[in-house]
């Protein structure tokens, strides 16, 4: 596998944007706190059944549990998409890899129930769908083997990790959202066979999948749905070793993307075995990796308190469900509570982060700041998602006391954020005529130009990731903040300058 920097790919000033974005290491860091494994979860935060049968359920439906509900309609009216597809960008021509421990048995027949709720296209790939010349493909690459999805035995007192379950939700979140958002983009569902023991398996599994992708041009993006904290790893060496990926995506012109996390600064550790104290909380502010990677465009979350029913337009909502977007909210976006975010202890300041626009919470030269954008996460105000599972697998997913059905749930967490604006990456790429490959310098530049950022970015400015109440959070606040980032896509404004400033 190549680790190297393509100097004909890049030219001397990419390189020289990679070589700034690596930043340097703290002498004292993560080996001095923990010697424990890290574990890898997928960034589902919360998740409701809301329906049980093949028919979404209604926006009373949600309300009646405590929550809005987006569809793919009002998700791009929240973000401004609709002119974008008005002038033919959808992503066509592009593809999305989205990397998940597992995958799931069900995917395509899933997929399938989902376009046609909603009207998207239909994928070559999808259950009982003909394929046609031009049309968007779905497939799965399972490069390590492809196990059954399968409920923990009863008698496991395992971390739960291993809950395949756990991962199909994950996998029909990254999808069904992935393609809502980027309905002509391809999608490439990258699988791997486990999610535990991971200093040894795991992530170096996911990470060498991610690099049979980028050297094999399989994908112009990566979206990464998992994470776990810089300190669960034994040392600093071992995360640095999983780097290789990026620095070969950013010099292959390949984008890539991951979820912060969903324990706003609060991150758990590796514990052995179950019960009430598996997953012991670090006592102070810490973010995930590999969000936290300067070579990666980490993504946080909000509450989306727009209209969930609006089919264009941004319209505020603050009458209607969660609490959060309620009287006297006056804001569309609010950060999220469990948003990952705060001040990397293993990367120092890259130099796109070095200038911020005007307001923004100071990121200090020894670390990075985490996240670098957002989108919705908050299950409050969460995805509408199909999912079915084989008899054996519902076992594994619990709703209230008793196993989950197949149906519609509304998922939260940054796993939604992360594969939506992977699709928004994707745009950018159509719109561009192939990949952009490293964006945060160009994301930076333009939020320093505060004409660029007004018009650009929705800011979110209210909220705070406090999650757990030992743990000091961060608030969200104008400018950059360790809660939202830069903040939001104003996307048909968006796309087009990311992809000048990229260019330029």
């Amino acid at each position: 596998m190549s680790r190297h920097i393509n100097r004909q790919v890049l030219g001397t000033a990419g390189v020289a944007a990679i070589a700034a974005a690596l930043g340097s290491v703290p002498v004292t860091g993560v080996a001095a706190i923990a010697a424990t494994l890290p574990a890898v979860t997928p960034a589902v935060s919360d998740y409701v059944q809301v329906a049980a049968s093949e028919t979404p359920p209604t926006q009373a439906q949600c309300n009646s549990a405590g929550r809005r509900c987006f569809n793919p309609a009002s998700t791009h009216a929240a973000y401004n998409v609709g002119p974008l597809y008005s002038a033919g960008f959808d992503g066509h021509g592009i593809t999305i890899a989205i990397v998940d421990s597992y995958g799931s048995d069900t995917m395509a027949h899933d997929l399938h129930v989902y376009d046609q709720a909603w009207g998207l296209p239909a994928m070559c790939g999808e259950e009982g769908v003909t394929c046609t010349p031009g049309m968007p493909t779905f497939s799965t690459l399972s490069l390590q083997g492809s196990p059954a999805t399968k409920a923990p035995p009863p008698t496991s007192k395992g971390t739960g990790q291993e809950d395949k379950s756990a991962w199909a939700l994950e996998v029909a979140l990254d999808v069904e959202s992935a393609h809502a958002m980027a309905p002509g983009a391809n999608i490439l569902l990258v699988t791997t066979p486990t999610a535990e023991t991971l200093g040894v398996q795991g992530l170096p599994q996911m990470m060498n999948a991610e690099q049979y992708v980028i050297d094999h041009h399989l994908a112009q993006v990566i979206t990464q749905s998992f994470g776990t904290a810089e300190e669960a790893f034994g040392s600093q060496q071992s995360l640095l070793n999983l780097r290789h990926a990026f620095v070969s995506a950013a010099a292959n012109h390949v984008t890539v993307l991951a979820s912060s996390g969903d324990g706003g600064s609060a991150n758990v550790r590796k514990s052995p075995v179950g019960g009430p104290n598996a997953q012991p909380t670090f006592p102070f502010p810490t973010v995930g990796w590999p969000a936290s990677d300067p070579l990666v465009t980490g993504v946080g979350g909000t509450y989306l308190c727009t209209d969930a029913t609006a089919t264009s337009g941004r319209i505020l909502d603050n009458v209607h469900p969660p609490v959060n977007c309620q009287a006297p909210n006056t804001e569309e976006e609010v950060g999220w509570i469990g948003s990952g975010g705060g001040f990397s202890h293993v990367f120092a300041r890259p130099d796109y982060q070095s200038a911020l626009p005007a307001g923004s919470t100071p990121i200090p030269a020894t670390t990075r700041g985490v996240p670098d954008v957002a989108l919705q996460a908050s299950s409050r105000t969460g995805q509408l998602i199909y999912l079915s599972l084989p008899p054996d697998g519902q076992s594994g997913l619990i709703c209230g006391s008793s196993p989950c059905s197949t149906g519609w749930y509304d998922v939260g967490g940054t796993s939604a954020s992360s594969p939506q604006w992977a699709a928004l990456v994707a745009i950018a790429d159509q719109i561009n005529g192939g990949g952009l490959g490293f964006i945060n310098p160009a994301l930076y530049k333009l939020a320093n130009n505060p004409s660029a950022y007004a018009s650009n970015f929705f800011d979110v400015t209210t909220g705070n990731n406090q999650a757990d109440p030992s743990v000091p959070g961060f608030p969200a606040k104008t400018g950059w903040d360790p809660v939202t980032g830069l903040g939001t896509p104003n996307a048909s404004a968006l796309l087009p300058a990311l992809v000048a400033a990229v260019n330029s």
